[in-house]
């Protein structure tokens, strides 16, 4: 049954039937981006964004699905369709076919028990999704086992932790078992009060690898300082240390402001790379290509450089810096007015935004579309 708000919701004429249609030809050549953006207007929307690379092509948009609340990770699975899943406390998961109309997406509402944590992924050919959860009664964190086409949960398993929040699959020997690494933000809440924070003293952060089809602890990493929250997560190119951005949660400004907004975990141990400058204690997106890490830092205006060994670059400026892509060995970055290709590159590619995205923000992750 819905509640009541979902109802209202879908009755108030479905803004998001118009709106699932092809905003724009594509392009040849164009980089196509998965996305999750609020428009000026305060309405939050999911789609394909599309601007043609090499070239100082405005970013448009393709496909376009409205949705309740904003929206936060996204994927795609292997059959084309996209799953994107609500922010954190998060109701709602979503499944649709960018270009179908919006009549045709597939609506999951959590139950009264849980909240989504704001990340879904699927499995290698499409059978399952698996999104962070928390359990409202205890405030701890699970990974969720959903089927695919019902998207109903099929299997649970504790992440041993709380504040679950980005998951990515690690890589297995050939033949061999799955498996997954978990974030625990570690960032305690209140079912009551949403995101509000408290008891930060408490804070338990950490990643997991679970075993991909029983969710058994393979193993568990922290931080020495229990203050930084690890959250979002990728791979290098080779698949061999996995980057984390960082969220610091000091109660010291100072101590927020000098903190590390990068660690790097090589399988056996995490270890923090300081930046040279104050990042605000906030990284959010994170992406990594041949030249190395990128971390964007909406609360300092640009994204945060490192070599492939952690070592402090730059700042590239970009004003509020969010989502974070990789195509064709080429760094994309999401800004307010613009977006930036090749944006580790003296001289980054600026493609302004399209009318339609006029005063648009987009959320923190960016995926790329094929």
């Amino acid at each position: 049954m819905l509640s009541r708000r979902q109802a209202l919701w879908l009755m108030g004429g479905l803004a998001a039937m118009p709106l699932a249609t092809h905003a724009a030809p594509a392009a040849a050549a164009a980089m196509q981006l998965l996305a999750a953006w609020q428009q000026a207007n305060g309405s939050y929307r999911i789609g394909v964004l599309a601007a043609q690379a090499g070239g100082p092509s405005p970013l448009r948009v393709r496909h376009v699905l409205e949705v309740p609340t904003r929206a936060h990770g996204l994927s795609q699975l292997p059959d084309g369709s996209m799953v994107a899943s609500a922010r954190r406390p998060g109701d709602w998961l979503v499944r649709w076919h960018p270009g179908q109309p919006a009549g045709k997406a597939q609506w999951h509402w959590v139950d009264a028990m849980r909240s989504f944590n704001g990340h879904v992924i699927g499995s290698a050919e499409g059978r399952y999704l698996y999104t962070t959860e928390t359990d409202v009664d205890t405030g701890a964190s699970l990974v969720a086992r959903r089927d695919a086409r019902s998207l109903e949960t099929v299997d649970e398993w504790a992440t041993q932790g709380i504040d679950a929040h980005e998951l990515i699959w690690a890589p297995t020997a050939k033949g061999g078992p799955p498996a997954l690494i978990v974030a625990n933000g570690g960032v305690p809440t209140a079912p009551e009060t949403g995101r509000t924070k408290r008891d930060l003293h408490t804070m338990d952060s950490s990643i997991v690898r679970l075993h991909g089809d029983s969710g058994e602890l393979q193993g568990q990493w922290r931080l020495p300082d229990a203050r930084l929250s690890l959250r979002h997560l990728a791979w290098n190119a080779e698949r061999t240390v996995l980057g984390i951005a960082l969220q610091a949660e000091h109660g010291e400004a100072a101590d927020k402001a000098a903190a590390p907004i990068l660690a790097l975990f090589d399988g056996k141990a995490l270890r923090l790379c300081p930046a040279g400058q104050s990042m605000a204690g906030y990284g959010g997106s994170i992406a990594s290509t041949a030249e190395g890490w990128a971390v964007s830092c909406p609360r300092s205006q640009g994204v945060a450089t490192f070599t492939p060994d952690g070592q402090w670059r730059g700042l590239v400026g970009l004003e509020e810096v969010c989502a974070l892509a990789v195509g064709s060995g080429r760094l994309w970055a999401a800004g307010v007015s613009h977006s930036l290709e090749d944006a580790r590159s003296p001289t980054p590619l600026t493609h302004a935004h399209a009318k339609e995205l006029t005063g648009a923000r987009m959320d923190n992750h960016w995926v790329r579309f094929a």
